[in-house]
């Protein structure tokens, strides 16, 4: 469960390729994605879609990771799962 997968996400008209791993919590999960070398925790909230969760006190910059970029990304995995 914990092999690493691609998710392929169009953004400003760029074929772009992020590497996740599924991360299981109990009976929920989050989906990690490596975006411009930071950590990005994606999980699901009650109407399942998904939410962006970044780690601040890692000592990565602020502001690091385009949201649009983000939105893309959470859109992409809503339409795999869903």
């Amino acid at each position: 469960m914990d092999e690493p997968f691609e998710i392929l996400v169009t953004y400003q008209n760029k074929q772009l390729s992020f590497t996740a791993i599924l991360l299981r919590y109990g009976y929920t999960y989050r989906i990690s994605v490596l975006v411009k070398d930071q950590e990005v925790l994606f999980e699901p909230d009650e109407e399942r879609n998904y939410r962006a969760v970044i780690n601040l006190h890692d000592g990565t910059e602020r502001g690091n990771v385009d949201v649009g970029l983000l939105q893309a990304i959470a859109e992409t995995i809503e339409s795999i799962v869903k």
